[in-house]
């Protein structure tokens, strides 16, 4: 069997967020990685989706083409997904000549086939642009809830879905000008033609979440309209049709085909170019679509009527949609800018640290929510307290007390041989849970062997035994070492990287999933290291604050007692890599901060300087140096500059 692997295509107007990775990425790449330690033929396909409003609006915004935005965003995200280690054997976009053509193919072949007709309708059109508005493109006060702002296709205040006629006093996004109503001739997809074929195949996914299923069957119980298939819009796939020209193919339509064309482009590049029809063309192959619960109805029903229209393709055979991510109690908001977006957090955390954190929260069925103060008691409780030591307290033990030799054993008491038993069970009851998309549950089953290794080395007492009992300590660290390998194995889907550096720790022997059932010990280990560091509290208060600073009222703001300070003297902090203390002096009194700059300044750069602080910050203690304060600091993707005064002042000067 082949297993097809698809990711909802990212639109290229915006960096990936945590609602993306919980939705549709994070739960791919671990289905995937697993599969791939089963030894499967399986890929996984995906990249950016470039066409489409969103992108032409925050061009206009910008002043720049839709090229410069999708030919940035595209490298950003691709390079976000790498280092959150998200493994796609291939990422595409659809700007690529190779998509023009396939979806340019898809639209005649319907089209020759009678599922596609031309009607005309009235659409806003902006006199003083001199262009039809696309519905995102106008602007007015919303009908429901009075707000001005609301866009043609939504209100983001109440929530309303739209049409642009509905806006009250509606105005062109970008000359404000008011648009007049026009003709123009459009193109649908006889989407209603295809209610009782796709009746038929919904029918037939009893297996499927009940969220996706509820969702699909309310859209088929209303019967399903025709839907346009081309705008008008100059950036896009251009409509191959002599009577079309200047229109391009509604982003609806052309996107899920990406998924097609990426998977032709992987063929291409793997120099076996008729290799991608073994999968879409093949009944046999798996095709599993892990989308947010935004695009079930496209994934579920539009796309499925496009590949009966088109004929020859497979179907989907899962889709695991996702429900949202919400973020400490509020909705994700990527026009207010309420996010985590990710290239932020991986310059300051780990992306194992996020992977478990929105692995063991994962909206599967039902929303969740994202909190910092989650983030940190999971990092710190579970990842470091019980995973992390457990592997640490086995490992640096067998390299004190045994100089880095696994000691060996063959005759176990009752304990032991239940402890085998687990580990023999554990590849199994894992698997099974991640093949039905219970993700969180799978790793739990994970996480349970972590536990059950400390309660075990607690109880054996090991650094008694080995001076009473020898041959026990040795049983307790050969049976310690047995719980470790397996752990290499079954944590490679959820935490890459940690298993990465686990198995170069242990000199692996490579095991496959299977194989891990009855795991083969090292006979000798590398030198251990901390794989989880502790997170402090400032740290994740700093990541608090910038949500809320969206928010702030002048009396937010006058809790803030800004001064000037001169830097007298300043160091790093020991035993870490990027905190240095400084010992400020702001008029008459002196004091001392701590600050994680070393990455951008060294100590002695530091003095003399004059810098702005956050003089009455409650005192925290970092690395056991306590800190009294906070410098003010300017970041953007070139690095970070502190605040200094651009002419002379006294030290303890009010900042206004």
């Amino acid at each position: 069997m082949k297993i097809l692997v698809t990711s909802a295509l990212p639109y290229a107007n915006g960096d990936i967020h945590l609602g993306h990775l919980a939705g549709a990425y994070l739960p791919a790449d671990i289905y995937v990685r697993y599969q791939r330690l089963k030894g499967r033929d399986v890929i996984h396909i995906c990249g950016t989706d470039e066409h489409g409003v969103p992108i032409t609006v925050l061009a206009d915004q910008q002043k720049k083409t839709p090229r410069e935005i999708v030919d940035y965003y595209h490298e950003s995200i691709k390079k976000s997904f790498i280092e959150f280690g998200i493994s796609f054997d291939n990422f595409s976009r659809t700007t690529i000549p190779l998509h023009y053509r396939l979806a340019q193919d898809f639209f005649l072949k319907i089209y020759n086939k009678g599922y596609i007709y031309a009607k005309e309708n009235e659409q806003f059109y902006c006199p003083k642009c001199q262009r039809f508005l696309p519905d995102r493109y106008v602007v007015g006060k919303c009908p429901r809830c009075g707000i001005d702002g609301a866009k043609g296709d939504q209100c983001e205040a109440c929530g309303r879905w739209l049409e642009p006629f509905q806006l009250i006093e509606p105005r062109c996004l970008i000359c404000n000008e008011r648009p007049v109503k026009q003709k123009t001739k459009h193109w649908y997809f006889r989407l209603s033609q295809f209610q009782n074929q796709l009746v038929w195949w919904i029918e037939e996914k009893k297996h499927w979440r009940e969220t996706v299923l509820s969702s699909v069957k309310g859209w088929l119980k209303e019967g399903l309209q025709d839907r346009p298939i081309t705008r008008d819009m100059s950036w896009g796939v251009p409509v191959p049709l002599e009577e079309a020209r200047g229109k391009v193919l509604y982003v609806w339509f052309d996107a899920p085909i990406g998924y097609i064309s990426s998977t032709m482009e992987w063929a291409i590049n793997k120099g076996e170019p008729d290799l991608w029809k073994e999968y879409w063309f093949n009944p046999e192959t798996k095709l599993v679509h892990f989308i947010g619960k935004d695009n079930i109805v496209f994934h579920a029903l539009i796309w499925p009527a496009m590949l009966m229209a088109y004929g020859d393709y497979i179907l989907p055979s899962e889709i695991p949609a996702n429900q949202f991510l919400n973020l400490e109690g509020e909705k994700l908001s990527t026009s207010r800018g309420y996010a985590i977006w990710l290239p932020e957090y991986l310059k300051e955390f780990p992306a194992d640290s996020l992977r478990y954190a929105l692995t063991r929260n994962l909206p599967e069925t039902r929303d969740s929510d994202f909190t910092w103060r989650d983030f940190q008691a999971w990092h710190n409780n579970e990842l470091a307290d019980i995973l992390g030591n457990y592997i640490n307290r086995t490992l640096t033990f067998i390299e004190k007390y045994y100089n880095y030799n696994v000691p060996s054993a063959s005759a176990f008491t009752e304990s032991e041989n239940r402890i085998l038993d687990m580990l023999h069970k554990a590849p199994g009851i894992i698997g099974e849970k991640i093949e039905n998309f219970e993700f969180k549950n799978a790793l739990q089953e994970v996480m349970k062997l972590a536990q059950e290794g400390n309660r075990y080395f607690d109880k054996e007492a090991p650094w008694i035994t080995r001076k009473t009992n020898p041959l026990i300590g040795e049983r307790t660290m050969y049976i310690c070492m047995k719980i470790v390998t397996s752990l290499a194995v079954l944590i490679e889907p959820f935490l890459p990287f940690t298993a990465q550096k686990l198995k170069k720790m242990i000199n692996f022997t490579e095991q496959s999933w299977d194989h891990i059932s009855t795991p083969i010990v090292p006979t000798t280990i590398g030198k251990p290291e901390i794989l989880f560091k502790k997170i402090e509290n400032q740290v994740i208060e700093v990541q608090i604050a910038k949500l809320k600073k969206k928010e702030c009222t002048i009396d937010d703001f006058n809790k803030l007692e800004l001064r000037t300070a001169r830097v007298v003297s300043a160091k790093k902090v020991e035993g870490s890599d990027h905190l240095i203390v400084c010992e400020i002096e702001i008029g008459d009194k002196k004091k001392q901060i701590v600050a994680g700059i070393g990455k951008y300044y060294q100590p002695e750069e530091l003095i003399g300087k004059t810098i702005i602080v956050v003089n009455n910050l409650k005192p925290v203690t970092l690395k056991g140096v306590l800190s009294e304060g906070m410098l003010l600091a300017a970041q953007d993707k070139e690095g970070l500059v502190l605040l200094t005064t651009d002419k002379p002042i006294s030290p303890g000067a009010t900042v206004k």
